[in-house]
């Protein structure tokens, strides 16, 4: 053996430098101390940590965002659960959405995946600890946050995992939520949850913890962005365009619009966002009516493509935009041109409109809403509110408000989308654009900048 393939084969050949009892001259090594120093490891390598690297940050500098203050967010955070839990009178907040432990921890763990297989929750008291229920051996995701006092193996009793023996897990998961109700409620037992099967709601239920809606607390906390909170989503949204530009440099006659919404998908991912909440993009007739997803269809040159990126970016935060584009070195047609002018004026009208103290109310009465030959194509929305997601509220069309409607009013700090999607009933083609916008303290801000197709605008 040569010397060099000796000191190859001796670097490389351990997988552990030592064993958890010892051995030799080495001392004693508890298998707690290896657990304590892989949490370590692992914590210092998550990827909140690590941060977003060097492509996103320079496109960061370039638009002069400064770093927000995240252990300032996250505090901010956990002030408004609790404000809201102290409201509504409730001990604390069990949470299963992975949106809202995001809120409320800012950690993540396998978001989508979670999303439908209900193996990690976290509990809020209102005054108390934050108690992270985590997958196992996930430890080290919340090491990061400050803010999570505690993480606990989560119980998890979807059938998945507890089969016919369901009621006996989920008796064991209640026990254990209802002793920190116990310990932390200071004799309240009424806890708000924002998402929970009937067994956990009666199982709870026979330990004398009584269950009511967290979506209203969590949707409420939520509303109204902090500083950093817009930091970060001005941030997810310069991540989002720029992803978007390389998008658009794709577009050219022959490619399928599967392999184009990848484009936004390898941008999203590249810059550390998350994933992408729909599979809206349509070309040519499959732009109207709207609501199509991406398909293997071959895009032509001068078809419409249009789209909703829906595409939740770096630091947890949505970036929901829409464009329509012409593809192809070509002019519009008379028909594509005057859709996309009607799209662009209802856009434009409806957010100069958007002021704080406006009642939801008179904000859609006075909107501009699609002609006649479109209206019955109309999107199901005029506004809607964006953060970690889409948000509460939501705004429909003032014919399609409602007895149970609710009413509210614009605020400052808080962001909603401005949607518009024009196509003619029975057309061939649609445009669909949406733009964020920010509620400020004498008007508003448009957060989203990615141009209007020249062409289009043109025409």
């Amino acid at each position: 053996m040569t010397g060099r393939t000796s000191a190859n084969f001796g670097r490389h050949r351990k997988i552990m430098p030592f064993e958890p009892g010892g051995g030799g001259s080495s001392p004693p090594v508890s298998v707690e101390d290896l657990r304590a120093a892989a949490r370590d490891k692992a914590a210092a390598l998550n990827q909140h940590v690590l941060g977003y690297g060097e492509v996103a940050e320079r496109e960061w500098r370039e638009a002069g965002i400064p770093v927000p203050d995240l252990a300032a967010m996250r505090r901010y955070r956990l002030e408004r659960i609790r404000a809201e839990l102290k409201r509504r009178d409730y001990a604390g907040a069990l949470l299963y959405d992975p949106v809202n432990i995001r809120y409320a921890t800012d950690s993540t763990n396998m978001q989508l995946w979670v999303a439908h297989n209900p193996t990690r929750h976290c509990f809020v008291a209102t005054e108390g600890p934050v108690v992270l229920f985590d997958y196992f051996s996930c430890e080290h995701l919340s090491d990061h946050s400050g803010v999570v006092d505690e993480v606990r193996p989560a119980v998890s009793w979807m059938y998945l995992y507890s089969g016919e023996l369901t009621d006996m897990k989920v008796r064991r998961w209640a026990a254990g939520i209802a002793d920190l109700v116990r310990e932390h409620g200071g004799g309240n037992s009424r806890i708000s949850v924002d998402h929970l099967d009937h067994e956990g709601v009666e199982a709870l239920a026979r330990l004398g913890v009584t269950v009511g809606g967290g979506e209203a607390v969590m949707e409420n906390a939520r509303l109204i962005k902090s500083p950093d909170e817009l930091l970060c989503m001005r941030r997810s949204i310069v991540a989002c365009e720029a992803a978007m530009g390389e998008m658009e440099a794709a577009l050219k006659p022959g490619i399928s619009e599967n392999e184009l919404w990848a484009e936004l998908h390898r941008g999203n991912i590249a810059r550390g966002g998350e994933w992408i909440e729909t599979r809206l993009l349509s070309s040519g007739p499959r732009t109207n009516p709207w609501f199509q997803e991406c398909s293997s269809r071959v895009i032509e040159t001068g078809d419409l493509v249009a789209f909703d990126t829906d595409l939740i970016g770096p630091y947890g935060f949505c970036a929901d935009l829409s464009r329509t584009w012409l593809c192809g070195d070509c002019q519009p047609s008379n028909e594509q041109s005057d859709l996309y002018r009607i799209a662009a004026d209802q856009i434009a009208h409806n957010t100069e409109l958007m002021k704080p103290g406006v009642s939801f109310r008179d904000l859609v009465e006075r909107s501009k809403v699609p002609p006649p030959d479109c209206f019955p194509a109309r999107y199901g929305v005029l506004y809607h509110g964006v953060g970690l997601a889409d948000e509460y509220p939501t705004l429909p069309h003032a014919s399609d408000w409602t007895a149970d409607t609710p009413d509210g009013e614009l605020e400052p700090g808080m962001v909603l989308c401005v949607e518009s999607y024009i196509g003619r009933l029975g057309g061939h083609e649609g445009v669909k654009i949406e733009e964020q916008v920010l509620i400020t303290g004498s008007g508003n801000e448009k957060l989203s900048s990615y141009p209007l197709d020249a062409r289009l605008k043109a025409g």
